[in-house]
């Protein structure tokens, strides 16, 4: 994964729930763990847009739910501050499945709009994606 071009302020932690904007079938999603989060002990692990989480599938298909699932934050409530000074927040949590090996999205087009620091990182995201904040 690449670094991202922005301070991202760390709004999500465990036990989130997301809202899933793909097509694969899942609405809801809960944040089980955060991939490559090193913290001190007894510190809950937090992410931010363009991070890695380790997901439960809370509701959706019925060949989805219960399943343990990879994604990426594409937006967040939480504002963060880009390098050219401007602040950028959204009006809820949301996140996107992805393959776990190639970190390609499972889903096909993505609804809504997503930030610009998950295309610099996933640029595969950018590809399906109908808005670039």
């Amino acid at each position: 994964m690449r670094a991202v071009s922005a301070k991202i302020t760390k709004g999500i932690q465990l036990g989130t729930k997301l809202k899933c904007i793909d097509n694969s079938g899942v609405k809801i999603l809960e944040v089980i763990a955060v991939r490559g989060y090193k913290g001190v002990r007894r510190r809950l692990p937090k992410a931010g847009v363009g991070d890695l989480v380790v997901c439960r599938v809370v509701k959706g298909e019925e060949k989805w739910k219960k399943k343990v699932v990879y994604a990426v934050i594409v937006r967040q409530r939480k504002e963060y501050r880009r390098l050219t000074g401007e602040r950028i927040k959204f009006e809820d949590n949301a996140a996107v499945l992805i393959n776990k090996d190639t970190f390609e999205p499972v889903g096909t087009e993505i609804r809504g709009a997503i930030a610009r620091e998950v295309v610099e990182r996933f640029p595969a995201i950018g590809k399906i994606a109908s808005i670039v904040v």
